[in-house]
């Protein structure tokens, strides 16, 4: 099914959402990779607060070029979830419900996002010149000295992506693979 949201990702719209579901996102989104997430939930385990609001945040696993004249950011597409995956439980326990990325995640963080009633939304790989045309604002907030990894936030308008992962645990990439190979036993 296709559907236009409006961010942030409340609990009540995230249980709105099924695998398979093609989504189109618009407000604020957060990004960061690795080196931010480390850095965040170390923050976390000193009682720190975070550099933003985790509550209903979605963040996207991107780490973008540098943007060229006239573009608000650079080529913007997802790097791989899994290395995210150590932080994720940690981040959805803050209030984070929405993630994107690509690629399949640990049984933690999908038991995360049971708990909690987070989303994977996943975005093409491969595509990030294309993805960057849906970011209309683009705002350094933390962690500068990460370069590419630094936290922003982004303001995007109809940010396309595909729910893999729901907050009922239904995955994508399990159920497009089972309905193949029924599929291929029919053939």
């Amino acid at each position: 099914m296709e559907k236009h949201i409006t961010l942030p990702l409340t609990r009540e719209l995230a249980k709105t959402l099924r695998c398979g579901d093609t989504v189109y996102l618009t407000g604020e989104i957060y990004t960061s990779r690795d080196a931010g997430h480390k850095r965040m939930c170390e923050s976390l385990a000193k009682g720190e607060p975070l550099p933003f609001d985790p509550a209903d945040a979605t963040i996207y696993y991107v780490g973008p070029t540098p943007a060229k004249p006239g573009q608000v950011i650079g080529s913007a597409g997802p790097t791989t979830s899994g290395r995210m995956d150590a932080y994720a439980p940690t981040m959805m326990s803050v209030g984070a419900r929405g993630m994107i990325g690509k690629g399949a995640r640990l049984p933690e963080v999908v038991d995360a996002m049971k708990k909690y009633d987070g989303v994977y939304f996943g975005a093409i790989g491969g595509a990030g010149a294309l993805l960057a045309k849906c970011i209309k604002k683009c705002e350094l907030i933390a962690y500068e000295d990460l370069g590419a990894e630094a936290l922003r936030k982004l303001y995007v308008e109809d940010f396309p992506t595909v729910v893999i992962i729901d907050c009922e645990g239904n995955n994508l990439y399990e159920k497009g693979r089972a309905e193949y190979l029924a599929k291929r036993k029919t053939d």
